[in-house]
Order: C-alpha cells, then sequence, then structure tokens
C-alpha cells in the first residue's frame, strides 16, 4: 500500500476561504499515508493565485526534494471558469497514479489517503469515495435539517448503508480515482456543476461516475466511511432558503446529468430513497412531534418541501434542456481542459452517492443507519 502514489485536488476560487484552504492543505500533509503531492488549482482568481503561490513558494517546484506529502504546487484553471475544468486541470498536472479531491472548506482524517489505498486492493475498483460529516457553523445541526438531505451541505446523508459499500457515484469533494479511470472515460463535464454562478449546482461527479462505468462495465466504484473528512458548513447554509435553493439547483443538475448520460442509470436506488428512506424520514417527524419533541415537524415538512421544489427544477431544466440551451463538455484530458463528447442518466434525488449492492460480504458490513 506505500506504494500506492496519491496527489491531492484542491480545487479553491476565493480568498474568503483562505483559512479553510490553509486548514485542507494541512490536513493532506498530515496524512498516514503521505500524499505524492497537494495541488492546489485555483479558478480564475489573480489575486488568490499569487497570494497561494506565495504562501507555499518553499514546498513548490522550486522546493525541490521536498519530502513525501510536503509538496504544494499552486496551478491556475486553465479551462473555463467552474470546478469541473478546475478538477480536470488537477488531473492533467497530476503525477500520482491516484488522484484524490478535497474541498476546500473541508478537512481530512489523518487515515484519509490510506482507506483510500486500501479500496485499490482488487484491480477492478476505478473509484473510492468517503464518508463527509457536517463541522456545523452553530456547532449543531439546525432542529429542522434532516439528515436524509444532508446531501444539500455537501454531506453523506442518512440513508446510506454503513461500512465499504459499492456505489453508483462517489461524492466528488471526497474522493478518489485511478488516474487510467479518466484515461478510459475523460474528466469532469464542464456545463455541469459550479461554474462561479450563484446557483448552487452539482452532479459533475454523477455524469462522470456515470460515463465511468459505461466506458468500463466491470470497474467498480466504493465508498469506504472510515475514510472521513470534516466539511465546514456555514451559518448561511444552515438557513431554510439556502435548502430550498440548493434543492431547486438540485432539480437543475439532474435534468443536465439526464441530458449528458442519457441511459436510466441507477433508478433502483433511487427509488429506494425516494420511496423508503424519505418517508421513514417523515414518519419519524412526525413521531417525534407527536412525542413534544422539538424539530420533528419541521424536519418532516422540510423533507416534503424538499422532494417538491427538487422536482420543480428537473422539471424546469428538463423544459430547458430540451431547448438545446446546455453545452457540454468532456472526454480525454488535455492540457488541463476536457474534449466534447459527454453523456448522462435521468435519476431523480440525489446527486450524491447512491447505493448499489455491498461489495464486501454482508457480515463484513455495519447495515444501515437507524
Amino acid at each position: 500500500m506505500s506504494d500506492r502514489r496519491f496527489s491531492v485536488v484542491i480545487c479553491v476560487y476565493t480568498e474568503d476561504r483562505w483559512e479553510d484552504i490553509l486548514a485542507a492543505v494541512d490536513s493532506v500533509r498530515s496524512q498516514s499515508l503521505p500524499a505524492l503531492e497537494t495541488l492546489l488549482v485555483v479558478d480564475h482568481n489573480p489575486a488568490l493565485l499569487d497570494r497561494l503561490t506565495e504562501e507555499y513558494r518553499e514546498y513548490g517546484e522550486q522546493g525541490e526534494p521536498a519530502a513525501d506529502g510536503e509538496k504544494v504546487r499552486v496551478l491556475a484553471n486553465a479551462g473555463p471558469r467552474g470546478l469541473s475544468a478546475g478538477r480536470n486541470t488537477g488531473i492533467a498536472a497530476a503525477r500520482g497514479e491516484f488522484v484524490a479531491f478535497l474541498d476546500d472548506d473541508a478537512v481530512a482524517e489523518r487515515d484519509w489517503l490510506r482507506y483510500f489505498a486500501e479500496g485499490y486492493d482488487e484491480p477492478r475498483v476505478m473509484a473510492v469515495g468517503g464518508r463527509t460529516k457536517a463541522a456545523w457553523a452553530s456547532g449543531h445541526r439546525p432542529r429542522w435539517f434532516p439528515e436524509e438531505f444532508d446531501w444539500v451541505v455537501g454531506c453523506t446523508y442518512r440513508g446510506l448503508p454503513r461500512g465499504k459499500v459499492r456505489v453508483r457515484n462517489v461524492l466528488g469533494g471526497n474522493a478518489s480515482f485511478r488516474r487510467s479511470a479518466f484515461d478510459a472515460s475523460g474528466g469532469f463535464a464542464t456545463g455541469i456543476g459550479r461554474d462561479g454562478d450563484k446557483r448552487p449546482l452539482g452532479c459533475e461527479e454523477t455524469e462522470l461516475c456515470i460515463r465511468l462505468t459505461k466506458a468500463l462495465p466491470d470497474a467498480v466504484l466504493l465508498i469506504d466511511d472510515r475514510a472521513v473528512i470534516h466539511h465546514k458548513v456555514p451559518a448561511a447554509r444552515e438557513r431554510f432558503g439556502y435548502f430550498r435553493t440548493r434543492t431547486y439547483a438540485e432539480g437543475l443538475s439532474k435534468a443536465l446529468v439526464a441530458k449528458s448520460v442519457g441511459a436510466d442509470k441507477g433508478l433502483e436506488s433511487e427509488r429506494r430513497y425516494t420511496t423508503r428512506v424519505l418517508p421513514a424520514g417523515v414518519a419519524r417527524g412526525l413521531r417525534d412531534a407527536l412525542l413534544g419533541r422539538r424539530g420533528g415537524a419541521g424536519r418532516a415538512a422540510a423533507i416534503v418541501a424538499g422532494v417538491a421544489v427538487a422536482a420543480g427544477g428537473y422539471v424546469v431544466g428538463s423544459v430547458r434542456a430540451r431547448g438545446g440551451g446546455v453545452t457540454f463538455s468532456s472526454g480525454p484530458i488535455v492540457d488541463g481542459r476536457a474534449r466534447s463528447g459527454a453523456a448522462p442518466s435521468k435519476s431523480v434525488l440525489p446527486s450524491e452517492p447512491v447505493p448499489s449492492r455491498l461489495v464486501v460480504p454482508a457480515s463484513d458490513a455495519r447495515g444501515e443507519p437507524a
């Protein structure tokens, strides 16, 4: 396992997250399995690019030979504005056999990369993701915020089985891929996901993972919930206004994925989420309300509202997509850019990982959350 070399890509875009960025880099440099390098990809922000270049000058190219885990390279996004092009820039520059992605407002636990590396013992494994825990700005989860919708704030949500599981797609902010996965399927599609607009779109990792398994039908994608990161949730995202905006954007993003990938992938899992996980969440909320527990009614109402708003976004996005107003770019990574040629699948909530079947024996899994 010690010979498995990871390039860690962190995409950044604003100086407002300066301390978060430094903390994310420090968490990579403190890994029990040292990374080959950390790549900071700056999204069209010259001031931030200059500041980070100066901050990590002694650990960059001029700092060779740097110790394992110490090297930090600062790059400018070579493609159009947005997270997908930034990730593609990192992939093109990466020197490791494996490429891991970490959000710029998250910190990884010490054994994060080690657990990723263990997942690649099986040669068919093309991607390994982890468990993302919310670090709420207020110090605790808002009483009305349902765990079933933690994907709204980029975190692992209630309903996923625990342990090491096979999934349709990994969560982009806490994931790793074999470098050869991108050679086979191409990079992240631009035109899907966040692009500098204020609307919190997503699904770029969903589209990529579906395209990957179409290109490599035997490919296995895993989540190992021992590979933990802690994702910062600012106060603004603890409010219902953001919840509503994010779920609507999720519906829009799902429509883009449907235009891009095409086939009905993973619908069985999504049906389970919408017909079993969410109704169970509503029932728990109503039960808590009847028992006089604070927040129960709010959680039940938020689940119903989230589904309705996301469905509305999907309808609007589907109409727009049929009108031909959306273009995509993906394919082989070349000079930090992606060539055209992408294709997605129709699916509903959520855009984050959807459980498929266990890859490990059932006795090795810890079952689903209560």
